[in-house]
């Protein structure tokens, strides 16, 4: 799935009530339309203050509407019309004074009485706020934000961090990227709502002495891909990540590590608690036996240094075994004879999946393509990017999960 048909077909109704980071909002607009939505903006007198309607129209291609007595509608019922046909209604910034409308069920301007107005099924709501810490830490706020979840709105954030009166804590709106990923992911359907789901991703790093090492070219894109998918279906997701340098997807918990042994103790004790293992680390089969304690130095002899090596634990092997075993799937990184060598490894394992790749075709690319293989056969997910082939294959997961 390309950028710019991430959100194809999606209308969404954009509210800025007033604070300063309705500047974030313009960059916000800017991101769903490239992505393919339609984005209608609408705006408080207090937003108009912080950012004109004039910059939105030109980013959204729509009039801004700033008025419930706008006379361009037909029946001078804005807040009507355009919430039917709305996915959702995001209020970004949703200041304090807004949420506390909300949550009185005031509607004395036209973003107001457009959250009142809407159809609750249809059209659901979310706040993202942006406010001064003491003000988000307020009794009264907290009362309010408990009533308006109550009455069905999400919340996304708020985060932490400098505010623009110079004081720092909570109450700092998302940054418009991290809205637009939560977008994303609240359109995308929740297959693992209520499970548990384990990943390992990216490559070991098995030491020599304190600055060389055994690893392999894995960039672990396609775990971190996973991840997010899974936590986008609605699961809660555990990654355990091998040395990379990637942003953590929104709202997963991630355990970093280095060597196969350090990983192998961080997953087993979690594996029974999981409904689901996917396990996409390149773990090392092998290392040093006993790995130098200085860095290992020429010596101008030309004589190479030796060292003995010995091999590392099988973890999925090992979390297949378990007793009380979460669904396993394994995948196998392969360079050549694909689907003898992943079939092989999906008996040797016990596993009811594995997903087969060519790994130097894919190794820190964004794109890829999949081999699924099971007992019955195997079929191929055409080549995609990454993230499009791991929500292809949480589908996948969620789908042999009801069967079971």
């Amino acid at each position: 799935m390309s950028d710019n048909t991430m959100l194809a077909g999606k209308h969404v109704l954009l509210g800025l009530s007033g604070g300063i980071a309705c500047y974030k909002s313009a960059e916000l607009v800017r991101l769903l339309c490239k992505a393919g939505a339609t984005v209608q903006v609408m705006m408080t007198a207090a937003a108009e203050q912080f950012i004109t309607a004039v910059t939105l129209q030109a980013l959204s291609g729509r009039p801004v509407i700033t008025s419930q007595w706008d006379t361009r509608e037909p029946n001078n019922m804005a807040h009507i019309n355009l919430s039917r046909d709305a996915d959702l209604l995001l209020i970004a910034p949703a200041s304090a004074d807004f949420i506390a409308k909300l949550a009185q069920g005031r509607a004395d301007e036209l973003l107001s009485l457009t959250a009142l107005a809407r159809p609750l099924a249809r059209c659901p709501l979310l706040l993202a706020p942006a406010m001064n810490r003491e003000m988000w830490s307020h009794p009264a706020t907290q009362r309010n934000l408990a009533q308006v979840q109550a009455d069905g709105a999400r919340l996304l954030g708020p985060a932490s961090g400098e505010q623009a009166c110079g004081e720092t804590g909570d109450g700092r709106m998302l940054e418009a990227a991290e809205l637009f990923e939560e977008l994303v992911a609240f359109f995308q359907p929740k297959l693992l709502a209520g499970r548990k789901v384990l990943i390992s991703a990216g490559p070991t790093f098995e030491p020599i002495d304190p600055v060389r090492g055994l690893t392999n070219l894995s960039s672990g894109k396609m775990g971190f891909a996973i991840a997010r998918a899974a936590q986008e279906a609605g699961a809660e997701v555990t990654l355990v990540a091998g040395p990379v340098h990637l942003p953590t997807p929104r709202h997963v918990k991630r355990i970093d590590v280095q060597t196969a042994l350090q990983m192998y103790a961080v997953l087993l004790p979690l594996a029974q608690a999981q409904d689901v293992f996917v396990a996409t680390a390149a773990v090392a089969d092998w290392r040093p036996q006993q790995a130098s304690g200085q860095k290992i130095k020429k010596n101008g002899t030309n004589i190479q240094p030796s060292f003995e090596l010995t091999e590392n634990p099988d973890i999925l092997a090992a979390v297949a075994a378990l007793p009380d075993k979460p669904y396993c799937v394994g995948f196998a990184a392969e360079t050549e004879d694909l689907l003898k060598h992943a079939r092989e490894k999906l008996v040797r394992k016990n596993l009811p999946l594995i997903v087969g790749n060519l790994g130097p075709a894919t190794f820190g690319r964004d794109d890829n393509s999949l081999l699924l293989i099971d007992a019955e056969g195997q079929f191929e997910l055409p080549h995609n990017d990454k993230l499009s082939l791991a929500r292809l294959l949480i589908s996948e997961i969620a789908s042999r999960l009801e069967k079971k």
